[in-house]
């Protein structure tokens, strides 16, 4: 298994489209690319829910793995989201993920007949079988309705070589407190769940996924670096004053409000691809308004 050091603010792209034909915009993307690693985010994780992988086909999912692993260039680590309902499809991209450069994977197990644990790890094991890059087991309930225990996701991190970090995204801390637990505070996890970052980072956390970099990158790095340092009274400083924002951002669905956000600010990232619709009037009124408390600007004069 190849090594990672992955750690910090982990940052999710999301995929723009041109508006004129729904196409991927390529020079959009490399633009989000290196604006996030140019505000100083430690890693990089296109294809995940923000990056609407769900609506790519085969071929644009494979394009944008490789512009963005190309465009990242080494800069910082590439962990590229995998959610596939059989398990042969999630290893043929775990495949193209290692040939295209990438530095680990992020494994979402979903499926539509509900799964037992047996299952779900057996999924883990031949998708590691597959490839030799690091995995990350990610646990999001609500999207992939799998919801992976503690128990089961150390237990693929003691029999599965590859599978060796943690996500969790269910939104109760009482799961990173027992990851921690039954790993003796060996295995790393990331906090996945916005408004979980402070606890999480209290909790020992090694890193937060997340799309709030998209839009305030200074405050998600400044609470990071807080957390690290032990100051939690800055820590919380910097995370109240963005929670409306994470909390809004979460509740609206992240390609739709991350998008309006972009666009507040005078890039034209596209729309979300259908079934996913844009943002309404309201929901950008109220997005400008949150963005101007949290930065100090006027997020309504790019509008």
């Amino acid at each position: 298994m190849q090594s990672i050091d992955l750690h910090g603010i982990v940052a999710y792209p999301i995929t723009p489209f041109h508006d004129s034909d729904g196409s991927v915009d390529d020079e959009m993307l490399v633009r989000l690319i290196d604006r996030l690693i140019d505000s100083g985010v430690h890693a990089i994780a296109p294809l995940g829910s923000t990056g609407e992988s769900a609506y790519l086909s085969e071929s644009e999912w494979r394009h944008v793995v490789e512009t963005s692993v190309g465009r990242v260039a080494g800069r910082v680590p590439v962990i590229v989201g995998i959610s596939e309902l059989t398990t042969a499809a999630a290893a043929r991209r775990a495949v193209y993920a290692e040939q295209a450069g990438a530095d680990a994977i992020m494994v979402l197990p979903t499926s539509y007949w509900k799964l037992g644990e047996e299952e779900v790890f057996q999924h883990y094991a031949r998708i590691a079988a597959a490839t030799g890059l690091p995995i990350m087991a990610y646990n999001n309930p609500a999207t992939s309705g799998i919801d992976m225990s503690p128990e089961l996701m150390i237990r693929m991190t003691r029999e599965i070589d590859n599978v060796c970090m943690i996500k969790e995204s269910s939104g109760d801390i009482q799961r990173m407190h027992r990851i921690h637990e039954l790993s003796g505070g060996t295995v790393p996890f990331f906090n996945g769940s916005n408004p979980l970052a402070l606890e999480a980072f209290a909790a020992g956390a090694s890193g937060w996924c997340t799309a709030a970099a998209c839009l305030i990158p200074e405050q998600t790095l400044s609470l990071y670096a807080a957390a690290q340092a032990g100051d939690m009274a800055a820590a919380r400083a910097t995370f109240y004053r963005q929670l409306p924002l994470l909390q809004f951002i979460l509740k609206g669905g992240l390609p739709k409000t991350v998008k309006a956000g972009l666009r507040l600010s005078g890039l034209e990232v596209g729309a979300p691809r259908h079934p996913v619709l844009p943002l309404d009037a309201a929901g950008c009124a109220a997005l400008a308004a949150i963005l101007s408390a949290v930065t100090g600007e006027d997020a309504s004069l790019a509008a």
